[in-house]
């Protein structure tokens, strides 16, 4: 019963990283950047990986879609298509953490459900991965540019 019970928490705790990994993919604020004037902000620049946007000080936003898929930086491409894999892989591994539990009744037998526990466990780990790959080049991108001193673009 000990080991049902571990088993249902750690499902439940891989799903909720599943779906926190999910939420980071559209959200709007992956870099933010602000100019400031002496009284008040006149315009905040904030990016993601699929949108520029700029906020003036009245409130009124103008966002532009990356045009193309060829024009993006790589490290940009690079990230996408290691939220997406992240995000396909936690669902597969969702399924199969599910087949492979022991208090499911489809799976066959506990060796085969064990070899089907594990693989889920693996994908998991490779879901984890990729997106701690994705955010962890983003954050060095915008590092590295904000401390470039040869960086001439919005900082």
């Amino acid at each position: 019963m000990a080991s049902t019970s571990a088993e249902i928490i750690a499902f439940l705790l891989t799903i909720s990283g599943w779906v926190l990994v999910s939420s980071t993919l559209p959200t709007d604020y992956w870099k933010v950047s602000t100019i400031d004037g002496t009284v008040i902000t006149t315009a905040t620049y904030w990016a993601n990986l699929w949108k520029t946007c700029v906020t003036d000080s009245t409130g009124v936003s103008n966002c532009k879609d990356f045009p193309s898929m060829l024009a993006l930086d790589g490290y940009i491409q690079a990230c996408r298509g290691l939220m997406i894999s992240a995000v396909c892989l936690g669902f597969f591994g969702a399924i199969f953490g599910l087949v492979g539990m022991k208090c499911t009744k489809v799976g066959g037998s506990d060796q085969t459900k064990a070899k089907i526990a594990c693989l889920a466990g693996l994908i998991f780990i490779l879901s984890g991965l990729c997106s701690m790959t994705s955010c962890s080049l983003y954050a060095n991108r915008i590092t590295s540019e904000f401390f470039d001193p040869s960086f001439v673009a919005q900082k």
